[in-house]
């Protein structure tokens, strides 16, 4: 016989690793969403013999990992970026749906769970660019693997360019500059390195591990890898408005080759883009995590306005994108950002405190978009609603807490949670959007006297100053 308390002890989860191999036009042929009333991020819209269907996702399967990153606890459009990012392969790591519901409900541990998924001793691949020495070259070596074709094991020269890039002896070599090698002879491999010039840059990863991916039958990605010593990254960068806005030009322009790229120029001398450490002719990439890739000029100046008095932009230099797309990979997959998060709730706060509720830009308050963690005893405010109507405003705001830190003040009024608009929502609509969104919540929010008025002139906010120049070219003073 076996009572209750037998059955919960040897209750055990069973995770699945499921590797998604798209065709060139072809999608993973599933949806991912956020639910009301449910927790983690749930499979939907199974294609039955799509990509997703083969690989053996189910609906309502939860996500736990994407390419071996933890996600459960990662805000929904960050862990849609992830899978967007990956290209034409792509690891998830689920749990069925009931499977998961119980877990969270017994308090289980999903990351150890995840952990104790991938066995001991896996480790990452490193991403490592190599820049030949004069005296030595690249102080590297590829031997073939005996009984084992398209397989090459490192060999290092002591104190050469490749040790110092954190290439170790006795690595497998998975990748060279975009191409995978499991497919090359040892011939085609030298050919390879021949034609190389003063750089290279592979994918490596430990033999131990190696293992342990090819007994999973897992791919090893460059979006699963930790990169070393590359010459380029993108970055992040955050940016608080001044008294004359942002300080810098937006311009859309093509170059020779007819792409067009939109560029940042012009810093003004001690603006908060220069402070910031924004570059003349870098390329934007990103605005509020959203790629621009597909935007135009004008909605990318929107996003921007719209963000009231931060934003935080994406960015690299033109020669930082050409080396990713040599490679064939996304620059938006190694970020830096462009200050340490000490740093960024500490100008944040001290925004927060110098700002005056009742300033007045034009007339008007401006809208003000506060990002927010969730920290050990929450966000750091509460919510209010008003007594006439939908529409809910931040009633207190804990000193010290995530709130406090991200800008938010007493009274303010919530515009959107997280990209949505709440305006004419009820308070537990608006409560239930914010938990949806996990350790992560984005706010629009307005000083309440400004935002009556706003509402009183129904006149739209100037979200824009661009004009046409030659050749089709935009620009705009942000």
């Amino acid at each position: 016989m076996v009572t209750t308390e037998d059955t919960d002890s040897v209750w055990t989860l069973s995770p699945r690793l499921c590797v998604l191999q798209q065709e060139e036009g072809e999608s993973y042929g599933f949806h991912l969403r956020v639910e009301t009333g449910r927790q983690g991020h749930i499979i939907r819209n199974v294609v039955s013999g799509g990509v997703g269907g083969r690989s053996g996702l189910q609906d309502g399967d939860r996500l736990l990992e994407v390419n071996n990153c933890y996600v459960d606890d990662v805000s929904h459009p960050e862990v849609a970026r992830k899978i967007r990012l990956s290209g034409q392969q792509l690891c998830l790591l689920v749990l069925d749906g009931e499977q998961y519901e119980q877990a969270v409900s017994r308090g289980q541990d999903l990351q150890g769970l995840a952990r104790a998924h991938k066995g001991e001793g896996r480790k990452p691949p490193r991403l490592c660019h190599i820049t030949r020495d004069p005296a030595s070259g690249f102080g590297i070596n590829f031997m073939p693997v005996k009984g084992e074709q398209g397989c090459f094991s490192v060999s290092l020269v002591p104190g050469g360019a490749a040790e110092k890039a954190t290439v170790c002896k006795g690595d497998r070599l998975v990748w060279m500059n975009g191409a995978t090698v499991s497919g090359l002879t040892h011939s085609a491999l030298s050919r390879m390195m021949k034609k190389c010039g003063d750089h290279i840059t592979i994918l490596v990863i430990d033999g131990e591990s190696e293992k342990n991916y090819m007994q999973q039958r897992m791919p090893i990605l460059p979006t699963m890898a930790v990169p070393h010593d590359l010459p380029h990254r993108a970055r992040k960068l955050h940016l608080v408005s001044g008294p004359e806005g942002f300080g810098f030009l937006l311009r859309q322009e093509k170059v020779p080759s007819g792409r067009t790229f939109h560029v940042l120029r012009k810093m003004n001398t001690g603006s908060p883009a220069e402070q910031a450490g924004m570059q003349d002719g870098e390329r934007l990439l990103e605005v509020n995590g959203e790629s621009v890739e597909s935007l135009t000029h004008e909605e990318i100046v929107d996003r921007v306005r719209l963000s009231g008095q931060q934003v935080s932009l994406t960015t690299i230099t033109f020669q930082g994108l050409e080396f990713y797309t040599q490679l064939g990979l996304s620059p938006l997959l190694f970020i830096e950002d462009g200050a340490d998060e000490r740093e960024k709730e500490s100008s944040v706060s001290a925004f927060a405190a110098e700002q005056s509720p009742q300033k007045e830009v034009g007339g008007l308050c401006k809208p003000r978009h506060c990002s927010l963690r969730k920290g050990p005893l929450g966000f750091g405010f509460n919510l209010g609603c008003f007594p006439q109507g939908p529409g809910t405003f931040v009633s207190q705001v804990a000193f010290g807490g995530p709130g406090q830190s991200a800008g938010l003040l007493d009274g303010d009024v919530v515009m959107e949670v997280n990209g949505q608009n709440v305006e004419e929502k009820h308070l537990e609509d608006v409560i239930m959007l914010v938990k949806e969104g996990g350790h992560f919540l984005s706010l629009q929010v307005m000083e309440k006297t400004g935002y009556n008025k706003l509402k009183q002139t129904e006149t739209p906010r100037d979200v824009s100053d661009s004009e046409q120049e030659e050749d089709s070219y935009e620009i705009s003073s942000l």
